[in-house]
């Protein structure tokens, strides 16, 4: 059967498409509108599943890291298909694992960061020469959302520290990467995560980026019950390393933020290897990679 989701670049309103048209061709799984972007675009959840509680799988937090999107959206389509048929995936069957249990993807966190990156000066409308300044014209490697805040930067997770380390290292005020905002909670796509997260009851997190091929599972010295084996579960399954994020890395992202709040498991998984953006050809290389990790992911 000929796959919707294919190994290239996808544009917001194409990634868009691909969610209506899974969504027509399995109408188990409900789309929802969390949120919209700083330039007024969807971003969509896709929830499949009547629980208690969800598993929470996003992705592309960061414009050059688009491929995580492509990625996740390749695994929503498998997963669906083989529900539909009620088959087996990485030896599992699915129908019978999924009992009781639910799972919310959001493919797309920044879709303005994404077409950014993909687009240039094209996504940038009034504001392309500021942009461009910002970026000294090298869009590629945008990071950011519209207003150059960088939204794994932007959680109420040890903000204030983390902008202590960004001043430090000379980033002030917006930029392509790294700029955490002017307070946290600052942006509309933080915001869409945090709403979500306070209105569904969400068991764990998982964050796909780029690149590294490693997991990050602590918060500090936060390691909410059962997250270490989960992770171990998630490193064996992929060949992943797990790992510590260390300086400016720690602190203000997503996952640290649900551990935080919640005290319950969050990972940020690095997929791939190489430089950002990983070219959109290596996607379904990387999928398959970590395929077993995501259905791992939703019925743990």
């Amino acid at each position: 059967m000929e796959s919707i989701v294919t190994s290239r670049e996808y544009t917001h309103n194409e990634r868009q498409e691909l969610m209506r048209c899974l969504c027509n061709k399995y109408p188990f799984i409900e789309r929802l509108s969390i949120g919209k972007s700083c330039l007024g675009k969807e971003i969509t959840a896709l929830k499949f599943g009547n629980c208690e509680r969800y598993c929470l799988i996003t992705a592309a937090t960061h414009g050059s890291e688009r491929i995580t999107a492509t990625v996740l959206l390749m695994f929503i389509e498998q997963f669906c298909r083989i529900f539909k048929n009620d088959g087996c995936i990485e030896g599992l069957k699915l129908r019978k694992g999924m009992i009781g249990k639910g799972v919310i993807f959001v493919p797309c966190v920044n879709p303005d960061g994404c077409d950014i990156s993909l687009l240039g000066s094209k996504a940038c409308f009034d504001k392309s020469v500021k942009l461009s300044n910002l970026c000294k014209g090298n869009f590629k490697k945008w990071n950011a959302n519209f207003r150059g805040v960088d939204i794994n930067h932007n959680f109420d997770a040890d903000w204030e520290r983390l902008k202590e380390k960004e001043i430090s290292l000379g980033i002030s005020s917006p930029a392509p990467t790294r700029f955490g905002g002017y307070k946290p909670h600052s942006e509309p796509e933080t915001i869409a995560l945090v709403n979500l997260c306070k209105k569904q009851n969400i068991s764990h997190v998982v964050s796909l980026h780029s690149q590294g091929e490693v997991i990050y599972w602590t918060f500090g010295d936060k390691i909410p019950p059962k997250s270490k084996r989960m992770a171990e579960i998630m490193a064996t399954s992929s060949g992943y390393a797990l790992d510590v994020p260390i300086s400016i890395a720690s602190g203000g992202g997503f996952k640290d933020w649900f551990i935080k709040e919640f005290g319950r498991p969050g990972f940020t998984v690095e997929i791939g290897k190489g430089e950002n953006p990983l070219p959109a050809k290596d996607a379904f290389k990387i999928y398959k990679q970590i395929r077993e990790l995501l259905v791992l992911s939703c019925i743990m």
